[in-house]
């Protein structure tokens, strides 16, 4: 009957210990974050593949791999500050064993001189052990604050890769809009050169034009049309490029939005300002910062190895021979750990992390130096497009007005046939420094926006 109810009680601890685990597995479950894939919409269908800025960053942050995969690290560090916190957690076992030997031997020790036992070469035993960290130095308590700057440093990271796919998204889009504008003036172009030819033919059907105004002008048009195919290659990149951004695998085709102004004008041209403003918004800084505060806790971690550790522990348990004899022992107490001599292993490992502490501060410093270059190039660079929008445009005005008039000077033959193949070539140069000139101005905004840390909704 007493052997019965042993085994009832070990039983039950068991169930208690299933269950305990059952819902603290739920429970880490829970606290992952749940990475789906995008539902399909109807831009994933090949046939529908025309997208604005505002959709294709919907399916840009609902489909990256990349993005997906720093909230993955997030998902991670967070089960790494889980472990950290069950370091520092009583730990409850169920121990069982069998043990044959050729010599009989004791169930359990004598307990008084002369104390008569039970004796069996096959004994089977079942404890139930318990123990709790008291004291360990720091060490706890160090790698977990270890740990939950590191979950911290890798939200902000996921938040700093969100805005790196924005801003490589929303470039390409402007590239690829401004591609097309290109190719559009190209096509134009190849046009009027095809029309201009068929006027050197019929001026030299007529002996009022020169045959090398017609081989020069099939020279400018083969050129022509070796640029259209060159740039027409060019947008056929660029697009896969933003469905590989995207996470798709059509080729997306950019709806450009209305008109916007030709002159864009930062919030702030103050580089300190937005210096300032950087380092306390943007994600990688903030990522860089945690991860030093992290390591400074994993160096006190590995200071605490020199020193002591204290537990208490105790167990209860069965010994049973296979004559049928039982008995049952127990035992409580406190252990205490003091290191003595490692071989130097300790002072190593704070060796180590004092090392890395140094070198995240000075990448924490480079960090740093590099967000006030990318401010101000992106300021320097806002600047140099506003002007040099404004030079495009008349510079645009002022080459069809040369055409204009240079085509009127040929047809009238008081004009020669290279300055009209001029005319066009400098025109064809001012709508394509136009176009790509409006392009870097948008980028040089959105690169601002990325330097400063400004967050996109």
């Amino acid at each position: 009957m007493y052997m019965r109810r042993v085994i009832h009680s070990i039983f039950l601890i068991l169930l208690i210990l299933i269950v305990y685990k059952t819902n603290v597995s739920a429970g880490v479950e829970q606290a992952l974050p749940t990475v789906v894939s995008a539902p399909k919409t109807e831009n994933d269908d090949p046939d529908n593949t025309k997208l604005t800025l505002e959709s294709a960053l919907h399916i840009a942050l609902a489909n990256n791999p990349e993005l997906a995969a720093s909230q993955w690290d997030v998902a991670a560090a967070k089960g790494r500050v889980g472990t950290a916190m069950a370091t520092g957690r009583p730990t409850l076992a169920f121990e069982g064993g069998y043990q044959h030997h050729l010599d009989n031997q004791r169930l359990i020790s004598a307990r008084y001189n002369g104390e008569p036992g039970d004796f069996g070469d096959d004994i089977f035993r079942g404890n139930v052990i318990f123990k709790l960290p008291i004291y360990t130095g720091g060490r706890f308590t160090s790698e977990l604050e270890s740990a939950e700057l590191l979950k911290a440093a890798e939200e902000h990271r996921l938040v700093q890769t969100r805005e790196e796919l924005i801003f490589n998204v929303s470039s390409t889009f402007h590239i690829l809009l401004g591609q097309r504008e290109v190719i559009r003036s190209l096509e134009f172009a190849v046009g009027a050169m095809e029309s201009h030819l068929r006027q050197v033919q019929d001026l030299l059907a007529a002996q009022k034009a020169a045959r090398v105004d017609l081989l020069r002008t099939e020279v400018r048009l083969a050129n022509l049309r070796y640029n259209l195919v060159t740039e027409q290659n060019a947008l056929s990149t660029q697009r896969r490029l933003l469905a590989n951004l995207l996470g798709v695998t059509f080729d997306p085709e950019p709806i450009p939005p209305g008109e916007q102004p030709g002159e864009m004008v930062p919030g702030s041209s103050d580089p300190a300002e937005l210096i300032v403003f950087a380092l306390q918004t943007r994600g990688d800084f903030l990522a860089a910062r945690t991860r030093l505060e992290a390591q400074s806790q994993r160096v006190e971690a590995a200071k605490s190895g020199s020193r002591p550790t204290v537990s208490l522990f105790g167990s209860y348990g069965l010994r049973a021979d296979d004559a049928g004899d039982q008995d049952d022992i127990g035992s409580a107490g406190l252990l205490m750990t003091l290191p003595v001599f490692d071989g130097g292993l300790v002072d190593a490992k704070v060796e180590t992390e004092r090392a890395v502490l140094a070198a995240s501060q000075d990448r924490l410093k480079k960090l740093e130096l590099q967000i006030r270059r990318e401010i101000e190039i992106a300021l320097l660079d806002i600047r140099s497009s506003n002007e040099r929008i404004n030079a495009a445009r008349q510079s645009l005005e002022q080459a069809g007005e040369s055409l204009r008039i240079e085509q009127m000077k040929y047809s009238l033959s008081s004009g020669s046939i290279l300055d009209v193949l001029d005319a066009q070539s400098a025109l064809l140069q001012s709508e394509t420094n136009y176009t790509r000139v409006r392009v870097d101005s948008r980028i040089a905004m959105a690169r601002l926006k990325l330097a400063t840390g400004e967050k996109e909704q």
